[in-house]
């Protein structure tokens, strides 16, 4: 579950490539259109808020050519395209706006996920730690609406209408071992042709790495992942194995995908290195 069109490029596309290609069922929901988002095109500046405000349409295309490229055929926006706005950056005015995702009721967004769970019957979740990886209020609000749908789809009395209960076992946070994003971090500073690279606290889900539980080597699809980002061009710039947002500060693009088990039974085998260790896929 990801809070805006790219998001899920960025933090999960190695891995949502690599589970596609084994014929499992992938279901990607994303909350928002992303029409805040800043436009790195100039000649697409016209798409931003206070110019058209055609954004968030023009990224729903961004979104379908992106999981094109991961082979994801199952890719829906929480209650419907455009249910919840863009919040903006935690202390802008689009915070106050009654349509975006952080002033939505939590029980209610939740109930639009809940209806996705039991229809699709996951054995597993993910979703963003309960600062939102980096302090973004629509990630929090995701992070909050996540974990509310896992619990409410399990509960039979809830919204009885919407299918049978549906317990998800287990329920990851995406993560990023402090270890190897600062190594990328020198890698880009060496090689990348931007301007600068991004701090450390500016990436989501940074922890230490002996938080992580879960490492998932995807080298295989990083091409696929790299394809999917470039695919969000309004809000990414892909350079060889790094890439920059519209801050124009470079990040290493990294194959492997990192998590934390918060919800659910660990694997039987040490670290896990499959998101369905434990569980039938």
């Amino acid at each position: 579950m990801h809070a805006h069109p790219d998001d899920e490029s960025i933090n999960n596309g190695s891995t949502m490539a690599r589970y596609a290609a084994e014929g499992v069922r992938v279901t990607l929901v994303t909350c928002t259109l992303g029409e805040g988002g800043e436009v790195i095109p100039p000649e697409l500046a016209h798409l931003a808020q206070g110019w058209d405000d055609t954004l968030g349409a023009h990224r729903i295309n961004e979104l379908a050519a992106a999981m094109r490229e991961l082979g994801v055929t199952d890719h829906r926006f929480l209650g419907g395209a455009g249910r919840y706005r863009d919040s903006g950056m935690m202390g802008v005015p689009d915070n106050e706006n009654p349509a975006c995702f952080w002033q939505a009721d939590v029980d209610e967004a939740a109930g639009h996920l809940v209806a996705v769970i039991r229809e699709v019957r996951p054995q597993v979740l993910v979703t963003y730690d309960e600062q939102g990886g980096y302090g973004h209020p629509d990630h929090i609000q995701a992070h909050r609406v996540a974990l509310r749908g896992h619990e409410l789809a399990a509960d039979p009395a809830f919204r009885p209408e919407l299918g049978p209960a549906w317990r998800i076992a287990k329920v990851y946070y995406n993560r990023m071992p402090r270890s190897v994003i600062e190594a990328g971090l020198r890698r880009t500073a060496a090689d990348a042709p931007f301007k600068g690279v991004a701090p450390v606290d500016q990436i989501p889900g940074v922890v230490d790495d002996e938080v992580v539980t879960t490492a998932l080597d995807n080298a295989a699809y990083v091409g696929a992942k790299a394809a999917a980002m470039r695919a969000h061009a309004t809000q990414i710039v892909v350079d060889g194995n790094h890439f920059a947002l519209s801050n124009e500060l470079g990040q290493p693009l990294i194959a492997s995908e990192y998590y934390q088990l918060v919800r659910g039974t660990p694997g039987p085998d040490g670290p896990e290195t499959d998101l369905f260790a434990g569980v039938a896929r």
